[in-house]
């Protein structure tokens, strides 16, 4: 559950693995395909089934997606996800990245000391704005300052009138840019995580090629004005799980697509981008292995 910061909530529509077909890809709350769902699945989701998905899953700023799953708050997410939560509130005596953690009562429930969820609560198409605050006869240099400049105003005005986090984004390699009103929560508190070595098994290559046999999973519980979070939208757990075949939709904060890249593009991440990142890796790696070598701690 990887997310880049200039990425929006997004659909992802799966068929089961142990299915026939594979029918994917990826999708904005404005812009859901529901002709295609409507002709392959017979599946027709309201206009307030889409708002209900939408404020029921989060963004977590360490990184990655989470969703409700409780009208008090329960949030569910990744180990991986909560991982430098738990190397927060460790103590010498606790590590609870290597033994795990589980709250028996909310007195238990460890505050986090720097997390932040944020829930998409409104989203408009500024498209027209942006694209006309660039000047007749602007070179691209310029397009881009003013473009940036246009984007900036609007994110300030929306604060300043919402009270709301609000950010645009780029879509379709600038086809179209949204504002989307974040609302955030700031009081979040450890419940429960699983061990690492549990969490981790298979690493990241089972990671993102097929469900791990592991268990990967976090809960905390969102406070506001120090009180459970009482919210009506969360996702109610199925007692059988999805069947085979059946259609399963998923929301939240993934990596950008990059379908609309030029070859040229392509090319460039073929020989220097892809290359270079490697070696940036590469350093990174071997540096953190060497600290690693000095001690637990």
């Amino acid at each position: 559950m990887k997310r880049l910061p200039s990425i929006a909530l997004l659909l992802s529509l799966l068929i089961s693995p142990l299915g026939i077909y594979a029918d994917d890809g990826m999708w904005t709350f404005d812009n859901p395909p529901r002709k295609d769902w409507k002709q392959k699945h017979n599946f027709e989701p309201s206009d307030a089934w889409l708002e209900h998905v939408r404020l029921a899953s989060v963004r977590l700023n360490d990184g990655g997606s989470g969703a409700f799953v409780s009208g008090d708050g329960l949030l569910m997410t990744n180990q991986h996800v909560a991982s430098g939560q738990l190397q927060k509130v460790s103590t010498k005596g606790r590590d609870y990245t290597k033994e795990g953690f589980y709250a028996r009562t909310p007195a238990e429930e460890l505050k986090c000391p720097d997390l932040e969820i944020n829930v998409l609560v409104a989203l408009e198409d500024v498209t027209s704005r942006i694209k006309g605050a660039v000047k007749g006869g602007a070179s691209d240099k310029q397009a881009n300052e003013q473009r940036k400049a246009e984007m900036a105003a609007i994110e300030k005005e929306s604060t300043e009138k919402s009270g709301l986090r609000s950010e645009i984004v780029t879509l379709y390699s600038g086809g179209e840019y949204w504002l989307y009103r974040y609302k955030k929560y700031t009081d979040l508190r450890l419940v429960f995580a699983a061990e690492e070595q549990i969490a981790f098994f298979g690493g990241d290559p089972d990671n993102f090629t097929y469900p791990r046999y592991d268990l990967d999973v976090a809960f905390f519980r969102v406070y506001e004005n120090n009180q459970p979070l009482k919210t009506e939208h969360y996702f109610k757990w199925s007692a059988n799980g999805p069947s085979d075949g059946e259609l399963v939709i998923a929301s939240g904060n993934p990596g950008s697509t990059a379908r609309l890249l030029t070859l040229a593009q392509i090319q460039y991440q073929r020989d220097a981008g892809n290359p270079l990142q490697m070696q940036t890796w590469t350093a990174r790696r071997d540096a953190l292995v060497n600290y690693a070598k000095r001690g637990a701690e």
